[in-house]
C-alpha cells in the first residue's frame, strides 16, 4: 500500500516554524511521507494531508489563509479524501469560524496541542466531519513530541512557551497562553542531544527568552542558561530570539560577552521611539532605557550587529511621535529592522483605540522609515568591507547564487554573505565553515569575492557538514529523519541549576 503523503506549509515566527518540526515528526511517526519525498515524476499535484500552521499577527494573516484553502477547495472536491487541517495561531482565535467559512477544512486544532493532529485526522476521516479541537491552555511541552528538523546542522530549542506582557497590539499572549518554562537541564539535554546528531548552531526560542525563570522563581536563569550552553563541547553558535527590552538585564550582556560560542547578534524589538506610543502599546521600558541597553551591547560586544522590530501608525501616533522613532532608528544603527504598518487585530486593546491613524500617513511615514534603515544598514555594512568574517554555509540562502556562481551563508553576527569560491579550491557542504574576505557592503547582505582577488579563503570542515553529508541520500537530501522528543520531568520543586558546568 503507498503511504500517504502530507505538506506542512507555515507562516509567521521561528515558533511556527519549530511547531512545524513537530508537525512534520507527528506525521511521520503515523506512517505519512513527505510530498517533497516522492519522486518528482511520481509526485501528485497535492498532497494527502496539506497542514497549515497560521499566524495571526498580521491584518493579512485571515486574506493569506482563506486564500490558500480556497485554492485548494478544487483539489478537495476532485479528491474528497485529500484531508486539510488549520492549525497555530489563527485556528486558537478563530476556531469553529474556519470551518464555517472554508467547510472543505477537516480539521483545526489549536496551538496547545500540536500532538492531537494524527488522531484528529484518523476521526475526521472516521466520522466524516471536520473535527475542532481547541485546548485552552498547554498540557505537554512541545518538545516531548518527536520532530524532523529542517537542518542536518542547526537546530530549534524551545525555552519556554507563551508571554505575560499585555502589549496593546499583541494578540500572542491570548493564544499562546501564559509563559510556561521548562527546566533547564531539560533543555541543555535537548542540545547536547542535537550536538550528537551534527548539530553545530541551536536558537533558543521563546516568546520573551529574557523573562525565562520566571515560573520558578531566578530572574538571572537566561544567562545562567547562556553560559551553560557555553560549556557543550561541539556547540559552535548559540543564538536566541526574541527578548524584550523591559526585561533585559546586565547579566544576559556580560553572558553574551563572555561566553564565546553566543553569537554577537541580537534581536531587540523597539516598536516605537516615542515614549507617548510605548506607553499606549504598554511597553513597560522607554526611549532612553532601550538606547541605554544598546549603548551596553555595544560596549561589551562591539562587533554585535543589532536588528528590531518596528510598527509604524499606531493609533495615535502624531508626526512628532514618529520623528521620534527616526531619531531613536538614527542613534541605534540597527543591522536590519523588521517593519511593519499597524493594523487592526481583532481581540487586542489597540483594534478599539480612538485615533487610527489614515492609511495613506501610515504609508507615508512607513516609507521614510525605509529609507532611513537602508541608509543606515548600507552604512553599517561597508564599515565591513576589507574585514574577514567566518560564515557557516547555508543551502541556498541567495536568490542569485546560481547565476553569481557564489555561495551564501550567515557571518557570527547573523549578516547575511555571499562568498565566492576560485577554480579549483576546496568546495565546502553545508554546515561548513568558510572564512572570507568582505569586498562589498550592500544594504541587505555582504560580498565576499576575496578569494577570486587573491585575498582570504579557508574551509574548515564540520560535524554539521558531515551530518549534511551523510544525508544526501535521504528521502528529502539534507533533511534529518524523525528524532524523538525529550522526555518532560515537570517543574522544578526548587530554584534549579543547569546540569551543565556553569559560571556565574
Amino acid at each position: 500500500m503507498t503511504p500517504k503523503t502530507y505538506d506542512v506549509r507555515t507562516h509567521g515566527c521561528q515558533m511556527n516554524v519549530h511547531d512545524s518540526e513537530r508537525l512534520a515528526g507527528l506525521l511521520e511517526t503515523a506512517g505519512y511521507v513527505d510530498l517533497a519525498s516522492v519522486p518528482a515524476a511520481e509526485r501528485p499535484e497535492t498532497a494527502d494531508v496539506v497542514v497549515f500552521n497560521t499566524c495571526a499577527v498580521r491584518e493579512n494573516a485571515d486574506n493569506k489563509l482563506y486564500g490558500n484553502l480556497g485554492q485548494l477547495r478544487p483539489a478537495k472536491t476532485a479528491n474528497p479524501d485529500l484531508q486539510i487541517a488549520v492549525g497555530g495561531c489563527m485556528a486558537q482565535k478563530d476556531r469553529e469560524s474556519i470551518v464555517k467559512r472554508a467547510p472543505w477544512v477537516d480539521v483545526v486544532f489549536g496551538t496547545h496541542n500540536i500532538g492531537s493532529l494524527p488522531a484528529l485526522l484518523d476521526r475526521a476521516r472516521h466520522n466524516k466531519r471536520a473535527e475542532v479541537e481547541i485546548l485552552e491552555s498547554l498540557e505537554t511541552f512541545p518538545s516531548t513530541l518527536p520532530t524532523r528538523r529542517d537542518s542536518a546542522f542547526a537546530g530549534w530549542v524551545s525555552i519556554s512557551v507563551g508571554c505575560n506582557n499585555t502589549c496593546t497590539f499583541c494578540i500572542v499572549p491570548s493564544l499562546r497562553g501564559k509563559e510556561a518554562d521548562r527546566r533547564p537541564g531539560e533543555i541543555l539535554a535537548e542540545v547536547e542531544a542535537l550536538v550528537a546528531q551534527g548539530v553545530i548552531e541551536v536558537t533558543l526560542l521563546g516568546q520573551n527568552v529574557n523573562t525565562y525563570g520566571v515560573e520558578f522563581g531566578d530572574r538571572f536563569a537566561f544567562g545562567k542558561l547562556l553560559r551553560a550552553c557555553g560549556e557543550i563541547t561541539g556547540l559552535e553558535r548559540v543564538r536566541f530570539t526574541s527578548p524584550h527590552p523591559a526585561a533585559f538585564t546586565d547579566d544576559v550582556i556580560e553572558a553574551m560577552a563572555a561566553t564565546p560560542n553566543v553569537m554577537p547578534s541580537l534581536h531587540m524589538p523597539l516598536q516605537s521611539g516615542s515614549d507617548t506610543v510605548l506607553k499606549a502599546m504598554r511597553r513597560s521600558y522607554r526611549s532612553e532605557k532601550f538606547l541605554g541597553i544598546i549603548d551596553k551591547v555595544r560596549t561589551a560586544i562591539p562587533d554585535a550587529a543589532i536588528t528590531t522590530d518596528i510598527i509604524v501608525g499606531f493609533p495615535g501616533e502624531t508626526e512628532a511621535d514618529f520623528e521620534q522613532t527616526l531619531r531613536v532608528v538614527e542613534a541605534s544603527r540597527f543591522s536590519s529592522a523588521f517593519t511593519f504598518q499597524y493594523s487592526i487585530r481583532p481581540g487586542t486593546p489597540a483594534a478599539t483605540m480612538p485615533d487610527q491613524v489614515p492609511k495613506a500617513v501610515v504609508q507615508e511615514r512607513f516609507d521614510r522609515l525605509i529609507e532611513l534603515q537602508e541608509r543606515v544598514s548600507w552604512a553599517e555594512n561597508r564599515t565591513l568591507e576589507g574585514r574577514e568574517v567566518e560564515v557557516l554555509v547555508a543551502p541556498g540562502e541567495g536568490r542569485k547564487d546560481g547565476e553569481t556562481a557564489r555561495l551564501s551563508g550567515r557571518a557570527r553576527d547573523n549578516r547575511l554573505v555571499h562568498f565566492a569560491v576560485p577554480d579549483g579550491a576546496e568546495r565546502p557542504r553545508p554546515g561548513d565553515v568558510v572564512t572570507v574576505g568582505v569586498t562589498y557592503g550592500a544594504p541587505h547582505h555582504l560580498v565576499a569575492d576575496s578569494a577570486v582577488q587573491g585575498g582570504a579563503y579557508s574551509v574548515r570542515r564540520t560535524a554539521g557538514g558531515d551530518a549534511w553529508a551523510s544525508l544526501q541520500d535521504a528521502p528529502v537530501p539534507g533533511k534529518p529523519a524523525v528524532s524523538l522528543g525529550m522526555p518532560s520531568l515537570g517543574k522544578p520543586a526548587t530554584s534549579p541549576t543547569p546540569t551543565a558546568p556553569c559560571a556565574t
